[in-house]
């Protein structure tokens, strides 16, 4: 959960598009009060126990307000039932964290991917990956039985930051005649590089793998390999560094 809660306020400092914000003239005094203290109103709901709910922003995170029934007090915080469940959580992660991290997702989509496994297989995984990293090939290897199983498609991200030569490295794949082949003849022969840096890679391709590197760096990724999954609610995920065994089944959707 931890982790999640992070990844969910990267995402939304991290460019995604957050919802239309209400005018501040139309709310209520007590929550102009609190929208004063920095917090961008977005959306009025309404709330258990006759109250009215205002959900908001305050530096990346998602926050509540809830309105007293005779509309002269708010209180901003959490908000829970009976039974010890947090209703703010999933209003938050359903209005905020969830549309931003599809949102990420489509940017990934949309980024130059090298594919390896089935195009119709039913579960992908964006990695960003560096030429030089040896866990990236580590995890390249794991995934095999999923990849080669048609059950997975792996979209590999190429970036440059372990190494300063690794930009011109990752340019050099996407410029061979298979960018596909070249990135699987490296990750199958025990990450030993056969391909010299391009000269010939043109400034597209170079852009490329600095986009790539810059939308990592947009998701909070300190290292590689960066994965990022969808779990079966749409709920984007992320793993940095090479998994543990037990964590690739839920990577992968057999969990």
């Amino acid at each position: 959960m931890k982790k999640m809660f992070l990844l969910s306020l990267l995402l939304l400092s991290s460019g995604a598009t957050v919802a239309q914000t209400l005018d501040p003239a139309t709310l209520p005094a007590p929550v102009q009060g609190i929208a004063k203290q920095g917090i961008t109103i977005i959306k009025k709901f309404n709330a258990p126990g006759g109250m009215t709910g205002y959900l908001g922003k305050y530096q990346d995170m998602g926050v509540t307000i809830y309105v007293t029934p005779d509309g002269k007090h708010a209180v901003s915080g959490y908000l829970y039932d009976a039974n010890g469940k947090n209703l703010s959580e999933q209003l938050i992660s359903d209005e905020l964290y969830t549309p931003a991290g599809r949102e990420m997702w489509q940017k990934m989509a949309s980024a130059p991917w090298i594919a390896d496994g089935k195009a119709s297989a039913p579960h992908i995984i964006y990695v960003f990956a560096d030429p030089f990293c040896p866990y990236c090939h580590q995890f390249w290897q794991q995934a095999r039985p999923w990849v080669e199983s048609g059950k997975v498609q792996i979209r590999t991200l190429l970036v440059g930051v372990i190494k300063p030569e690794s930009a011109g490295y990752a340019a050099a794949i996407l410029a061979s005649k298979d960018p596909a082949k070249a990135w699987h003849d490296l990750e199958s022969s025990n990450g030993k590089l056969k391909i010299a840096p391009s000269a010939q890679a043109s400034a597209a391709q170079a852009d490329a793998i600095k986009g790539n590197t810059a939308l990592m760096d947009a998701l909070g990724a300190s290292g590689t390999p960066a994965i990022y999954y969808m779990t079966k609610d749409q709920v984007l995920q992320q793993e940095v560094g090479l998994p543990e065994a037990e964590k690739m089944p839920v990577i992968m959707g057999d969990k």
